[in-house]
């Protein structure tokens, strides 16, 4: 198999491909990647939620890119696009995903607010992640998720502010998460088939050896 075909088999399997149901709440996880707050902001105005919460600090992708917080700068984008203000809870201290999870929980506990259904947002190949940690970590009634992303094909990804090979680590190390964390008490279990984990340890094979 080539290289590019690992990259896309893992690429798909981090994704899942979950319909879209209606709920209480939009909750974007922060990211380098601002089509994530954008691709949010048109489900809110598409109507599948009537609050949208985004979480996020300042991470390893974005310390010295944006001149906020992740959760600042994409609710700027919201705000921008036709959402208004009182329709959106920023959460800007979180680091990483689990963090997102149980800032934002406490922080929908300090508002009052006692959301049970979910539209959870991430970059493509974080979808996988997301949900396993999800899962695991939220502290709340929960009746009801999914998760989703931005619809971008692997090859259509890249872009002047994110390049293949920072994309390809990052995945990798999601992928690695997967692996590890149920262990360590971070996620869920998730079901890996070999032909995942070929695709895995031949890329890492070939970006490691790039160190």
């Amino acid at each position: 198999m080539k290289l590019y075909q690992h990259i896309e088999q893992l690429w798909s399997y981090m994704q899942l491909g979950h319909e879209l149901q209606v709920s209480d709440c939009i909750f974007v996880l922060g990211s380098n990647d601002l089509r994530v707050a954008e691709y949010a902001a048109q489900l809110y105005l598409d109507g599948w939620a009537k609050t949208l919460i985004f979480s996020g600090g300042v991470g390893r992708l974005t310390d010295g890119v944006f001149d906020k917080s992740e959760a600042e700068t994409f609710a700027d984008i919201a705000k921008d696009m036709g959402v208004p203000s009182n329709a959106i809870i920023v959460e800007n201290k979180a680091t990483n995903t689990g963090e997102n999870v149980l800032y934002t929980a406490s922080l929908l506990n300090q508002l009052g607010h006692r959301f049970s259904s979910f539209i959870l947002v991430q970059k493509p190949y974080m979808e996988r992640r997301t949900y396993a940690t999800f899962i695991k970590q939220w502290p709340g009634v929960l009746e009801r998720f999914c998760v989703t992303s931005p619809r971008i094909e692997f090859s259509d990804y890249f872009n002047d502010d994110i390049d293949l090979d920072t994309t390809v680590r990052a995945m990798l190390g999601d992928f690695d998460r997967i692996k590890r964390y149920p262990a360590m008490g971070y996620q869920i279990e998730q079901e890996i088939p070999d032909s995942i984990e070929m695709s895995f340890k031949a890329l890492r094979a070939v970006f490691h050896d790039n160190d």
